[in-house]
């Protein structure tokens, strides 16, 4: 068992880490000193005395994850993770924020040795939380057994003030006491300041009694206080049934004599002269930017302790894998993200011959891929029957039942995609997580930071135009699909029939880099007709020819339920005697994409273009260019019948074709 630092020895890490964080900040002339000076006693509670780590091997599966959800405090992170010897030199704690450097302004993924997930969008930490947690309540579920557990570690994390205001936060909250999560203690850094000065002037609810509320174990403790911090945490740890908050009150710069407890403190420099006058408050005679060495011969000491630990976990983990062989090839198959080489054909062949509406199309393949992907789990914001989301057979994920592949979310969408943001930084786990695309706009910021994190999560976004019908505005959306192809690396996938809908999926699961976010439709669109010998691996180049003719006078491309709308317009318009390729576009990103030679062969140059999609045409801009025409519709919707909003917005076959013949004259 590791050995716990001394109160003392505590308060000389604590010391260390505001005086590291004073002086960062006040170099780089920007940050936020206030929350590492205020929350530095229970963070070295927690690393030097609890939180299970090496920093020798940052992937180690059974590790504690810790999460700074309060990022503007990225500097007590830094200094944690430099004093218990990550990779984090102390010349990056003195280029704090500056270019290239390891210590951006917020914790980020991937930028960082040791940072578990990007923070700083505040609630997000929150609710990554949780994921985590539940991904580790998953894993336990399915890999744990009698004679050794793989799993069997904790999610901690210091929130704060800001942290709780944020609606998703409680979203997140209110989930992790349903599902009992006791894997998960927070440290709530209470300092009663935000940007603007004391929290009274928005906020006045009781913390507690709503967190008690939601199913948490609730503590109260002086967050400067080293044995009562300390004692709450192992309270925490003993709780396995509710998921443990633990209030600390605490002060804001701690030790800074003129700038303790206020809000010049949260997001500016203290300035050399309150540096200067906190060292001589803490009675700190080192230099600026050091570590004094009873400092690190602790946290070394520290650290060697648990790397027994780690050990002794690689040894029976090893012995387990002999004694398990399944479990051990579905350990692989999951943390390996394993993927059959004949994947496309299988996924292709699920869906074969098949028309319909592309929401029932996915969720034939989900079943498909479900059954070659056990790391594949996910649900939806209470709306699996109309996104058909559900693992058919899967089970359900509640509470002390953790085996199941079907989460249910609740009507809960920012939460449910950061969610699945940390079950996919959890490691083992391709999640995905189902809406109408109208709510994609409740998610968009964790869907964001799925694309910043690079981090692979599946986006079921259905109900995807006007179609929507009688239901109104209020439910079509118009600038969905637009919008979410702004954010960079997100993979948007707008598929038109079967083929294209089997190869979405395709393409969201070997994309491992980024999310992806598939657009599917209500209504049933039908199953395209291909020309002799089509290779059905074209809809993965983004766009491609789907029908063509001799010297084509204008090329009409189009995505999802607007490409079989293409079809028909292009034979009305050689009634007129007017030739038109048709192009079918899934996904606008990965052909513009390609090389020029290939972009060139399907919209050939001189030949005019005309775009057709359900709703706003920003995407098509660099692909129509000036001389171009988009037909859609830019307004927000109404309630009727889709096929009388379509003869209304002009979006039939005939005023297509309409249109079209006008713009070429």
């Amino acid at each position: 068992m590791s050995t716990p630092l001394s109160a003392q020895q505590a308060l000389r890490c604590a010391n260390t880490i505001r005086l590291l964080a004073a002086d960062a900040v006040e170099k780089a002339n920007s940050g936020h000193p206030g929350l590492p000076m205020g929350s530095a006693d229970m963070a070295v509670a927690l690393w030097g005395g609890v939180l299970k780590f090496n920093p020798a091997d940052t992937a180690w599966a059974n590790r504690d994850r810790f999460i700074l959800s309060a990022g503007h405090g990225s500097m007590l992170i830094y200094s944690l993770l430099h004093m218990f010897g990550f990779d984090l030199s102390m010349e990056e704690l003195k280029n704090f924020r500056q270019w290239g450097s390891k210590t951006p302004g917020h914790p980020e993924f991937g930028h960082t040795p040791g940072v578990e997930v990007t923070t700083g969008p505040l609630g997000q930490g929150v609710a990554n939380g949780v994921g985590m947690a539940l991904a580790a309540k998953m894993a336990a579920e399915r890999f744990n057994t009698p004679d050794f557990s793989p799993i069997t570690h904790r999610v901690f994390a210091i929130v704060g003030d800001g942290d709780l205001q944020e609606g998703i936060a409680y979203e997140a909250a209110a989930l992790a006491g349903h599902l009992k999560l006791g894997n998960l203690v927070y440290l709530y850094d209470s300092n009663s300041i935000t940007i603007e000065g004391k929290t009274n002037l928005a906020w006045s609810e009781d913390v507690a009694k709503r967190f008690e509320a939601a199913g948490w174990h609730i503590q109260k403790v002086d967050g400067h206080d080293h044995d009562q911090v300390t004692a709450a945490l192992q309270n925490g740890i003993a709780e396995t049934v509710k998921p443990s908050l633990i209030i600390a009150t605490t002060h804001i710069a701690y030790g800074a004599p003129n700038k303790q407890d206020s809000s010049g403190a949260h997001g500016s420099p203290l300035g050399k002269d309150e540096i200067e006058a906190t060292r001589a408050n803490l009675s700190w005679s080192e230099k600026p930017f050091t570590v004094p060495s009873d400092v690190a011969e602790q946290c070394a000491k520290r650290v060697a302790e648990l790397k027994s630990e780690y050990d002794a976990w690689q040894q029976g983990f090893a012995a387990w894998r002999v004694a398990n062989p399944d479990k051990a090839a579905l350990w692989d198959a999951m943390w390996q993200k394993q993927v059959p080489e004949n994947l496309a054909e299988e996924l292709l062949a699920s869906v074969a011959g098949k028309d319909g509406a592309t929401r029932s199309l996915s969720g034939a393949v989900l079943q498909k891929a479900a059954a070659l992907l056990p790391a594949l789990a996910g649900g939806s914001a209470d709306l699996s029957p109309s996104n058909n989301s559900d693992i058919k057979g899967g089970g359900s994920v509640q509470a002390d039942a953790f085996g199941g592949r079907n989460l249910h979310f609740g009507i809960r969408e920012h939460a449910m995609g950061a969610v699945c943001n940390a079950m996919a930084l959890y490691g083992c786990f391709i999640p995905y997580g189902a809406t109408f695309l109208v709510f994609s706009d409740y998610c968009r910021p964790a869907v964001r930071l799925s694309a910043l994190m690079q981090q692979q999560v599946v986006y079921i976004f259905t109900h995807d135009s006007y179609a929507v019908g009688e239901d109104g505005p209020t439910h079509q959306p118009i600038e969905h699909t637009a919008s979410l192809r702004l954010i960079p690396g997100l993979q948007v996938i707008r598929p038109a029939d079967a083929d294209e809908t089997a190869l979405a999926w395709y393409a969201a699961i070997k994309y491992h880099n980024g999310p992806t976010a598939l657009i599917l439709t209500r209504q049933k669109l039908p199953l395209l007709p291909k020309p002799a010998g089509f290779d059905k691996s074209l809809p993965l180049m983004g766009g491609y020819v789907l029908a063509d003719v001799a010297n084509p006078a204008v090329v009409l491309m189009a995505s999802g339920s607007e490409v079989s709308l293409a079809m028909d317009a292009a034979k009305l318009l050689a009634d007129k005697g007017i030739a038109a390729r048709v192009v079918s576009m899934p996904d606008v990103g990965t052909f513009t994409a390609q090389s020029a030679e290939y972009r060139a062969s399907v919209l050939p140059k001189g030949v005019k273009r005309v775009a057709i999609e359900a709703g706003r045409g920003e995407s098509f801009g660099k692909l129509l260019g000036e001389e171009g025409l988009f037909i859609g519709w830019e307004q927000f919707g109404a309630s009727a019948p889709a096929e009388i909003l379509a003869e209304q917005f002009g979006l039939t076959p005939a005023k297509v074709a309409d249109k079209v013949a006008g713009f070429l004259k």
